[in-house]
């Protein structure tokens, strides 16, 4: 398990290291066509913002051999908002006073005839609350099960599961999971989480590890950008994805960096991120990893989505609705977050047309298929 691995590295001296690198660090980083772990921490330091230009166009470089010119769409549909957890940055937090909602399946259904009516969205992430009692393994298998006449391919955001249940919903359309472990830092990682089944720091963190052993097609991380420094939590992120490479080498992976957004919670990032930093860190996780999916979500303003598109981002999302029944049934609820990206699937498309690529509706696989 990961958190076996995760002990041989310390935060505090990893944060240190990633400070000390130098220009000639970054040169030697550029000049690799495979880069190590030393390497990306030296493309994401403070020492490798002269380089972004460079960085940039090894990214654009890395990301059309691999990819093509084409950017792949998806879209999420939230179908809980009831959660047991008290996350405090998370606008579903369980003290949070707010009409919590449990789709049913008719209405789970509407709400995947609405998205169709958006756009032929083929690439579905389904997303809940943290509710096993009420919305637990067999809830979300009817969903994916009343979901999967409309998409091809789908997705799941949920609370972290047993390998047997990760199987158990790979039989009924599941295609992929996406797990964002927040934070690496373990010893403040209850600080934000301090009460419900999330505030168990290793369960989260060996989830991975179980969505391997089940077989899981693909399966997506990240980190909150704004609870820790980021350059550290990434470079453990970093770690960890060459650790299921190593050992689940079948899977696919994504990897997304959403920056903490307003929500009813009303936490102060505790860290800030420009855009320009962003853009340094797509670049460098292209860089060290070429075939890894980068998926650039609604958080993020069209400006800077229109920017990345030709440099090292693979999958956006569009229409992006975070509350549930938000396409069809309720959509005045309560949001998870605020997006900042507001345009219609089809002036995101128009967008990324302008740009010079193709968008496809379906995940990266199906294309491939």
């Amino acid at each position: 398990m990961f958190s076996d691995e995760i002990t041989k590295y310390d935060w505090d001296a990893i944060t240190q290291h990633i400070a000390q690198k130098s220009a000639s660090d970054v040169e030697v980083a550029l000049s690799k066509r495979v880069c190590d772990i030393e390497d990306f921490m030296a493309l994401i330091s403070p020492a490798a913002a002269p380089y972004i230009e460079r960085m940039a166009h090894l990214s654009r470089q890395y990301t059309q051999e691999r990819y093509g010119k084409v950017m792949s769409m998806y879209i999420p549909m939230y179908i809980t908002n009831s959660c047991t957890n008290h996350c405090v940055y998370c606008g579903f937090n369980h003290n949070n006073p707010m009409p919590r909602t449990i789709l049913t399946m008719q209405e789970i259904e509407q709400e995947c005839q609405a998205i169709k009516r958006l756009a032929p969205f083929e690439n579905l992430l389904i997303v809940t609350g943290e509710n096993p009692r009420d919305a637990g393994v067999a809830y979300i298998e009817k969903a994916l099960q009343t979901a999967r006449p409309y998409f091809s391919n789908l997705s799941i955001e949920v609370m972290p599961l047993k390998s047997e249940d990760y199987y158990r919903l790979t039989q009924s359309g599941l295609n992929g999971v996406v797990c964002f472990q927040e934070t690496y830092n373990a010893k403040r990682y209850k600080l934000y989480h301090p009460k419900g089944m999330k505030s168990n720091y290793e369960w989260r963190l060996n989830g991975y590890d179980r969505m391997g052993q089940a077989g899981v097609h693909k399966i997506g991380m990240g980190v909150l950008i704004g609870l820790e420094d980021w350059r550290t939590d990434v470079t453990f992120m970093a770690l960890h994805l060459q650790y299921l490479r190593k050992h689940y080498w079948r899977t696919r992976y994504s990897v997304n960096f959403p920056r903490l957004r307003p929500s009813a919670g009303g936490f102060p990032p505790n860290v800030i991120m420009n855009d320009r930093e962003l853009a340094q860190l797509i670049f460098a996780f292209r860089i060290f990893d070429h075939d890894v999916d980068i998926s650039v979500s609604t958080r993020e303003t069209p400006h800077f989505r229109n920017h990345i598109t030709t440099l090292g981002a693979t999958s956006m999302s569009a229409g992006s609705k975070t509350e549930p029944g938000g396409y069809y049934t309720y959509p005045q609820a309560l949001e998870q977050f605020s997006v900042s990206d507001e345009r219609t699937p089809c002036e995101v498309e128009a967008a990324i047309k302008a740009a010079g690529y193709e968008v496809v509706w379906k995940d990266w696989d199906k294309i491939f298929d």
